[in-house]
């Protein structure tokens, strides 16, 4: 009908339609109603002579026997027999029904059985992945115009077939393998944190789901290794996804977990991860055996290089964190590349394994969330993503030689973790991109450069009403009490918790109270993006406002974030191939 509306009615006839031939199984379309369905169903109607298209007689047609009742017979109102001879173009209307017939059938199969073939697929994708509700420990979703935090635990469950033999056979799984994956707020750019399993760090109190839908909350724990935040006790991922906040001050949004089986079958199904090995490797205890020079990993062999700890650097975890970045980063490039993304089986093999391996939080745990959440990374380039390791020392309160954990190197970290939770890249951002940032933000920049000229005004004519927003417990208290005693602001007070939640720390205050603004700013180590003036002028002896944010580690622990990594941090470019030493 459509076509006949845009006068195309000599091609396409509004009786026209799909009809199933019981003699080939196939959908054909029937283009003449009443004499041409007394052909054979395949048959396409003879070239009628030229003739037919002057107004003489037409050639008659040769009888055959009466259509097979599954297939539907003309339509009422279709004309008699012979009523096309008059279309325009009917010398070869037989070759074009006889296409239409081939053609049109192919593709009307492939439609529906396509569409529900991935309809079953896609629902299939959905019933292979674990999901576990983790309460309000994440976000429950992210933000499209935020950073987004993703905590990535690999744990030493042995399951899946082969696994059983792999150290602690009776192990519930622990956070053996933890990494925050942080993507910029522009999405160029990404941070992979590694958080060392063996770091004595203190464990919150654990709201965790029950069986039967109850929760219990499992007491928290202080100077305990870190890996003990799942499994131990009955901990789920959400206490790691505490934990971790507890640790660095960034709130995680999601998790993804997977244990030794995925590692097998998700280097298999990309066909083999490439490696680069600097000397022989020959570890009794993880069963790797490789010369020197480059191989291709999948199944247990790829397993093997991700657990070894005596293959290289000092057998130390934190060298085994450094190869398992760069085989997570040889990995990544493997699924970005033409020959994963071309290839129906590597693709299809991919999803599959990939579905069956990963528990993730319930804010992702549908093919379509997932997907969204792919779309916010599927343009990043490799070269800006960089892993590195939570920078740590080793546990002085163990004896010297009998080292087995690590504490948080403080100098270090702090400026890194400010880095990442002000969204400061690690790697430098093509330049292209950069331009176009550095000009769209010059403006606002200016602006909050400008806040922070002029006066000062003295520490006793500070006045500052103090909220919590999302800092640890008792920040406000602990804020009011070391502005009065160490800065001379006497003239602050603590308001308690903020009507809402946070994420970054701000000061409001008013046009005549800039003198004080920056004052405090200097005082607490305010970045000027923290800084947020009204309108209007403030009467006098009228507080300004501090809201403490989820980015609040303390008093005293400036909140400017450097915009120059540490120079002695590990790191990893994803999109770099290293050899393993």
């Amino acid at each position: 009908m459509d076509a006949q509306s845009r006068g195309r009615a000599d091609e396409i006839d509004p009786a026209d339609q799909w009809v199933l031939n019981p003699r080939t199984g196939n959908y054909e379309l029937r283009l003449d109603r009443s004499a041409a369905q007394q052909q054979p169903p395949v048959a396409a109607a003879p070239r009628r002579p030229s003739s037919a298209r002057t107004g003489a007689p037409a050639t008659p047609r040769p009888s055959s026997p009466s259509p097979s009742p599954a297939v539907p017979g003309p339509r009422r109102g279709d004309g008699p027999p012979g009523r096309r001879t008059g279309r325009k173009g009917g010398g070869g209307g037989g070759r074009r029904k006889r296409i239409l017939v081939i053609t049109g059938g192919t593709l009307a199969f492939l439609l529906v059985v396509g569409s529900v073939g991935a309809y079953l697929y896609y629902d299939h994708l959905n019933g292979n992945l674990n999901v576990t509700d983790v309460g309000d420990a994440g976000t429950g979703g992210f933000k499209k115009d935020q950073p987004i935090n993703i905590l990535v635990i690999g744990t030493d469950k042995r399951s899946g077939a082969g696994n059983e033999g792999y150290g602690d056979a009776e192990s519930v799984g622990h956070a053996d393998t933890t990494i925050l994956f942080h993507v910029a707020k522009d999405r160029t750019n990404a941070t992979a944190l590694s958080i060392p399993r063996d770091l004595i760090t203190n464990i919150p109190a654990c709201p965790t789901k029950q069986p039967d839908g109850s929760t219990k909350t499992i007491p928290g724990q202080r100077g305990t290794r870190f890996n003990t935040s799942l499994g131990q006790e009955g901990r789920d991922p959400g206490c790691t996804m505490r934990t971790v906040k507890d640790l660095t001050g960034i709130t995680v949004d999601h998790f993804m977990m997977v244990d030794f089986n995925a590692v097998k079958v998700l280097s298999t199904a990309v066909g083999g991860v490439p490696v680069c090995l600097a000397k022989p490797v020959d570890d009794k205890d993880s069963k790797l055996k490789l010369s020197e020079g480059e191989h291709r990993l999948q199944g247990e062999e790829a397993l093997a290089f991700v657990r070894t700890r005596h293959a290289f650097g000092n057998e130390s975890d934190l060298d085994r964190i450094k190869t398992q970045q760069q085989f997570l980063s040889s990995m990544m490039r493997e699924m970005k590349s033409k020959e994963t993304l071309t290839s129906p089986k590597k693709f299809f093999s991919l999803a599959e394994a990939a579905t069956k391996s990963l528990t993730v939080d319930s804010g992702i745990g549908s093919i379509d969330k997932l997907t969204d959440l792919a779309g916010e990374l599927k343009d990043m380039n490799l070269k800006n993503v960089t892993f590195t390791t939570l920078p740590v020392l080793d546990n002085p309160a163990e004896p010297v030689g009998k080292k087995a954990t690590v504490v948080v190197q403080t100098a270090v970290a702090d400026p890194l973790l400010q880095m990442i939770r002000n969204d400061v890249s690690l790697t430098e951002v093509e330049q292209k991109e950069q331009a176009a940032k550095d000009a769209a933000d010059a403006a606002t920049k200016a602006k909050q450069d400008a806040l922070l000229q002029g006066g000062r005004a003295a520490a006793k004519d500070v006045r500052v009403d103090i909220y919590n927003g999302g800092g640890p417990g008792g920040s406000a208290s602990a804020t009011l009490t070391w502005l009065q005693n160490n800065k001379g602001v006497t003239r602050a007070s603590n308001l308690g918790n903020a009507p809402a939640k946070v994420d970054a720390t701000q000061l409001e205050y008013a046009p005549n109270q800039a003198d004080q603004a920056r004052a405090l700013a200097d005082m607490m180590g305010l970045p000027a993006s923290a800084l947020k003036m009204g309108s209007a002028d403030a009467a006098p002896k009228t507080p300004m406002k501090l809201t403490l944010g989820a980015d609040f580690k303390g008093a005293g622990v400036s909140l400017t974030a450097p915009q120059k990594a540490p120079e002695d941090i590990q790191r990893v470019e994803a999109d770099k191939a290293v050899c393993a030493k």
